[in-house]
């Protein structure tokens, strides 16, 4: 895929913005097929009888498939020109995400920072992933690689506003 006209430049991007994302209902073939490719085959993800056992009462979601999950709802929310991923600054686990629980991604720009001389620069953004009740179930601060037009320079965090 590559990127098209409705994909924001670096340049487009402003502090302080949001965004929102579509929903994403966890199934448990999610789990079984993420299972089957991280080869975490725990029985709180795995085993219906163990996990009724547990303080959850029902299996629930790998942490790491909620937030790749996340990652790819975030792909829109919004459309952004993104040319690599650099680094998670935090990243918090907070609660459990269950089969039937649908998923949702908040994004807002923390700082922008050009470099390259604007033909790329670093965005720091503070991504929230939300469960239907409104509740956030993982949350944390990233770092990702835009490409931008070229030809200026802008450096910015929120705490400059």
């Amino acid at each position: 895929m590559s990127f098209s006209s409705q994909h924001l430049f670096f340049d487009d991007l402003e502090l302080g913005r949001e965004w929102e994302s579509l929903g994403r209902t966890i199934t448990q073939s999610d789990i079984v097929n993420f299972a089957g490719v991280s080869g975490d085959f725990n029985p709180i993800h795995m085993d219906h009888e163990f996990a009724a056992s547990t303080p959850f009462r029902q299996p629930i979601a790998h942490g790491l498939l909620v937030l790749s999950i996340s990652s790819g709802l975030g792909l829109f929310a919004p459309p952004v020109r993104t040319i690599a991923f650099i680094q998670f600054k935090e990243w918090f686990f907070k609660e459990p995400v269950n089969i039937g629980d649908t998923i949702k991604v908040r994004c807002k720009i923390l700082e922008i920072e050009s470099n390259s001389r604007g033909r790329r620069g670093t965005v720091t953004w503070h991504r929230q992933v939300i469960n239907q009740h409104g509740k956030v179930v993982q949350e944390g601060i990233t770092v990702t690689l835009v490409e931008g037009r070229g030809g200026k320079s802008n450096s910015k965090s929120a705490t400059e506003n």
